[in-house]
């Protein structure tokens, strides 16, 4: 008699064997080329997370930037940046564009070198020789000077903040030809040769002479150009008052240190400006760099401003869809998840966490879906108690506050299976890295795949969203059409849960969001 130990019937359908172990060590499936390279452009930042180095993420995408054409290369650097907000990755795309198809980098280059920073950015990386080449060359540099023609005033002046390498060192290396006198003028300047004072930009005007009498209003200048001076009071105040949107969130502590927020007109005319829904898209703003913003504002940052953070939160997450049938969302808070989300870098290390982004997307989903079930877990699910009624913020910072432990992707779809729970759709928001629930071996696939055919088994048309927020290149679940991978922590990933939930396939769902940025027809050649 066979060996029942060996062949024992198993219910339901086979799981797939893994094929790769994750960062972690464990068991996992491999993404396609098109999936991973989409998965890092997302979420990278080529600075060090939990379970990998900067320069382990960097050959990664290099490698698959191999793998793909050229197309899907320009449309993730596209995407990257029109959706999911991202600054290095995008940049870096481009950089590999210009070794492969400069055709494509002409057509992408403005829409993805849409500011200043982008800009150094990407010339920065050019030069470094990471992408095959350290030259500029011919038609990067037309390019560039393209984008310094087609630049406004504003644009070249906002361009000026910032070094490695400065506009300054760019405009030296790509030798723009002025079009005009006042172009001239600012060149001028900005070399620190001759120039007319009287043809520069006028917000550049303003500043020169204001340098010179500290008289009359702060001129619209870089918030940079100015807090380098001793300003006073009535200065700070003007600061905030013109200040753009995401500046504001960002020295929210700086005005109250400076005396701002000691007038009422001024708190009114800021958390107005802050709560603003047109702005708060328009700022491109993640949520979770709301719920930081809200979390870090000191005592003297008044009730009313941090209230209007809530209400920018609320407006930042308008894209959260309402689902029909039964939901449950399983958020990360194992001990990895106390990574800073955008990496480690010394100094500047970002102070929101991955389990921060991970509760963020939980407490948005409840917030949408007043019966949605939330599951978070480490080495086992933790139990929790959330009010749908209580604001995101506030269910949040509950969930965030849990941390610890090991990564058990299966433990909350086990409790699901233990409790006979059929639920239609299922997210989770994790680093992928399971390790706790290795012991199920790659032969008879992961454990978090099995537990997952068997909800099925109950439910058949359930779906499953692995939302992950670390650029890894693995899952524990694989993509199938009822299975979608995602990856990023902008809002642009509802649209697509959205998508998926209401019937859409899972299999390559994300990939086609992505075919969907539009690039113009290639020529037929003769």
């Amino acid at each position: 008699m066979a060996n029942l130990n060996l062949f024992r019937s198993r219910r339901g359908p086979l799981a797939t064997p893994a094929n790769t172990r994750n960062d972690a060590g464990a068991p996992a499936y491999k993404l396609g080329d098109r999936a991973a390279l989409a998965r890092v452009a997302a979420t990278g930042c080529l600075t060090p997370t939990f379970y990998a180095n900067a320069g382990t993420q960097l050959d990664r995408v290099l490698e698959l930037a191999t793998k793909v054409d050229t197309d899907f290369l320009a449309r993730t650097a596209l995407y990257s940046r029109r959706r999911g907000f991202m600054k290095d990755m995008p940049a870096l795309l481009c950089a590999v564009l210009a070794t492969r198809d400069l055709d494509r980098l002409a057509e992408v280059f403005p829409q993805v070198i849409d500011n200043g920073r982008m800009l150094r950015t990407f010339v920065q990386i050019l030069r470094s020789g990471v992408t095959g080449r350290k030259s500029l060359g011919s038609a990067p540099k037309r390019l560039i000077r393209q984008w310094l023609e087609n630049a406004t005033d504003r644009d070249l002046v906002n361009a000026a903040i910032g070094n490695a390498p400065s506009l300054a060192d760019i405009v030296k290396m790509v030798h723009p030809r002025p079009q005009s006198d006042a172009r001239e003028a600012f060149y001028g300047w900005l070399l620190g040769r001759a120039y007319r004072a009287d043809l520069l930009p006028e917000a550049l005007r303003d500043f020169e002479a204001w340098k010179l009498s500290r008289q009359g209003e702060i001129p619209a200048v870089p918030f940079q150009m100015l807090t380098a001076r001793n300003l006073g009071q009535r200065e700070w105040s003007e600061i905030a008052e013109n200040a753009s949107w995401q500046t504001t969130r960002m020295n929210l502590n700086t005005f109250a240190r400076h005396g701002v927020f000691r007038d009422r007109a001024m708190v009114d005319r800021i958390a107005a400006k802050l709560a603003d829904p047109a702005r708060v898209r328009r700022a491109r703003v993640f949520p979770y760099q709301l719920l930081a913003a809200y979390l870090n504002t000191g005592k003297d940052v008044p009730n009313k401003v941090r209230d209007a953070l809530q209400d920018a939160l609320e407006a930042a997450l308008s894209a959260v869809p309402k689902i029909s049938g039964k939901v449950v969302v399983c958020p990360d808070v194992s001990g990895s998840m106390q990574w800073p989300v955008t990496g480690w870098q010394p100094g500047a290390s970002s102070a929101v966490r991955c389990i921060d982004v991970a509760a963020l997307v939980a407490a948005a989903f409840l917030r949408a879906n007043r019966q949605t079930e939330v599951l978070p877990f480490e080495n086992e699910v933790v139990e929790t108690r959330l009010n749908p009624r209580d604001s995101v913020m506030t269910n949040a910072s509950r969930l965030a506050a849990i941390g610890g432990g090991g990564t058990n992707c299966s433990a909350p779809l086990a409790r699901l299976n233990r409790q006979r729970i059929a639920p239609d759709l299922v997210i989770f928001v994790s680093d992928n890295e399971s390790w706790i629930d290795a012991r199920a071996g790659r032969r008879h696939g992961t454990r978090m795949l099995n537990e997952w055919n068997a909800i099925r088994q109950r439910n058949p048309n359930a779906k499953l969203v692995c939302l992950d927020i670390v650029p890894n290149t693995t899952s524990q679940a694989p993509d199938r059409e009822d299975i979608l991978n995602i990856g990023g922590f902008s809002d642009a990933v509802f649209k697509v849960i959205a998508s998926f939930a209401a019937g859409s396939a899972g299999e390559d769902r994300w990939i086609r969001e992505i075919d969907n940025e539009h690039l113009k027809p290639r020529a037929m050649s003769a």
